[in-house]
């Protein structure tokens, strides 16, 4: 199956011309869009929480996710690569356009996730290693790190929702139901029951 995808960050921008490129890329190498997916989307916001997500997991092997470039499936390199390393796990194609990229399982595209891996990794340890070594220099300079011992934050991540999970309670839904409702986890919203709501049965 061919999958034509299409993101914009703002509602501003228009698919029109993406559809367009990617339609006329589609009838010089006789190929048919099956099923479009497009969305207005910041590529920075997490792929499972965007349609992309959604499409890669019901995508199967040998389809063809066929978009404009490589910015459209994500912000940065490590996005784009999990994204990349997550299809070539399917046995996915991915094609781009303005790249020219036709990414699948044979043996190059095996050798770019490797190389894809080694990159992603090499970046997680440069973070970590510039996160410590500025945590290292502030520390020498004599900047306190953190909240005072034994002081506690007041503003919460539920706060200000406090009457909107008391009504939820009443109605007897399970914690774990208003996490999900709330976009948190389970344990966020059991920790504020217990220190933020009161009369809870």
């Amino acid at each position: 199956m061919v999958y034509g995808y299409i993101r914009v960050s703002t509602d501003k921008q228009t698919v029109e011309n993406q559809r367009y490129e990617i339609n006329r890329f589609c009838e010089r190498n006789v190929l048919i869009v099956e099923r479009w997916v497009e969305e207005t989307i910041s590529g920075t916001k997490s792929v499972h929480d965007r349609e992309l997500g959604r499409l890669l997991k019901a995508m199967r092997r040998d389809d063809i996710l066929v978009c404009s470039e490589l910015s459209r499936l994500g912000r940065n390199l490590l996005m784009i690569m999990g994204v990349l390393n997550e299809c070539m796990n399917r046995c996915v194609q991915v094609w781009t356009i303005k790249d020219n990229y036709r990414l699948g399982n044979d043996i190059n595209c095996k050798v770019l996730a490797f190389a894809f891996g080694l990159s992603a990794e090499l970046e997680r340890t440069l973070i970590s290693q510039r996160t410590k070594e500025a945590l290292a220099r502030k520390r020498a300079e004599g900047v306190v790190l953190g909240r005072p011992r034994g002081s506690r934050s007041k503003v919460k991540k539920l706060t200000g929702r406090e009457a909107e999970i008391q009504v939820l309670l009443d109605r007897k839904v399970s914690k774990s139901a208003i996490a999900r409702i709330l976009g948190v986890h389970r344990l966020t919203v059991a920790g504020f029951v217990k220190g933020e709501i009161k009369n809870v049965g």
